[in-house]
């Protein structure tokens, strides 16, 4: 962790605001690739995962779009309501866990409200660099609440980018069928509210999987149902039997046990907690795996039991 001065604190839309981080002597900050996230500690004490929006060719700043939640659980609202121009925050170096493909040369991204912020790192660096040609599909609420409205519906822009707005109505939500019906040589992107990046998966499936790509920072609580239960998981190596409570993650209980297991956004769409599943009946709930490996791979982050016990190879 680093301790950056923001330069730059505003609007940019509804609930949406831009925060630009720099170092206060003016040095060169860690460099980033398009896609990429750091970790901010916000005012409350709480760590909260950001994607970086600016192109990774600036080496003097990061800049952050957060959308303050109001029904969320306070990181965002701290953070909007809590930093002004001239504050300092405490921040990681970046990771990238949704970078672009290094030989993909066509780019199909898609992204609802908040989840532009990676994309338009994404589509600065190809603009600036030329490395690729893409187009954008962009869901919101409407007008007010777009971010980056301004920037996306410049005329270098036309006829590559759609925003598409549904007044928050499922029933006026933009069809993607038609944009995903016939796979191409495009890598898909995706980032936004889980019921958009669930709907890409499962139009997408006749796609090669290794050119689907999904990010999400809502974290294991997006992937909880009303009715999670408790349940068992049994480590096939030591035996150990663990009891998973119905607000917790595999993830998280098998930390609090002790054991060490690798992960990064812990929303299902990274695949760093792939794990071993010898037997049992899963209710997979991640955007990575594809359909043959659930037979004996479990996404420990978000992932839960069915019903009775889940058997991990750890």
């Amino acid at each position: 962790m680093r301790l950056l001065t923001v330069s730059r604190a505003e609007a940019i839309a509804r609930d949406i605001h831009l925060f630009e981080l720099r170092d206060a002597q003016g040095a060169e900050l860690p460099a980033f690739s398009a896609g990429a996230h750091i970790g901010v500690t916000v005012p409350s004490g709480l760590l909260r995962k950001y994607s970086l929006c600016n192109d990774p060719a600036e080496r003097d700043r990061y800049q952050i779009a957060v959308k303050r939640e109001a029904c969320g659980l306070g990181g965002s609202a701290s953070l909007v309501d809590g930093v002004r121009a001239g504050d300092t925050l405490s921040v990681s170096d970046p990771v990238n866990d949704f970078e672009l493909a290094p030989r993909a040369t066509q780019f199909l991204f898609i992204a609802g409200g908040i989840g532009i912020t990676p994309i338009v790192s994404m589509i600065r660096h190809l603009e600036s660099t030329g490395q690729g040609r893409f187009r954008l599909y962009y869901c919101t609420r409407d007008a007010p609440s777009t971010a980056f409205l301004d920037e996306l519906t410049t005329a270098r822009l036309h006829g590559r980018v759609r925003i598409h707005h549904d007044g928050g109505d499922p029933a006026r939500a933009l069809d993607l069928w038609p944009v995903l019906e016939k796979p191409t040589h495009a890598h898909v992107y995706c980032c936004g509210p889980r019921a958009l990046m669930d709907a890409v998966r499962d139009m997408s499936g006749h796609w090669p999987a290794s050119a689907i790509h999904f990010e999400s920072f809502a974290g294991a609580a997006a992937a909880r149902k009303a009715d999670d239960r408790p349940f068992r998981v049994r480590l096939a190596r030591s035996g150990q039997v663990l009891e998973v409570p119905a607000g917790a993650s595999i993830l998280q209980t098998l930390r609090a046990a002790g054991h060490r297991v690798p992960s990064s956004c812990e929303s299902g769409t990274c695949g760093s907690c792939r794990t071993g599943l010898v037997s049992g009946d899963v209710d997979h709930r991640d955007l990575v795996l594809a359909d043959h490996e659930r037979a004996d791979r479990i996404m420990v982050c978000v992932s839960r039991a069915r019903a009775g016990e889940l058997v991990l190879d750890l």
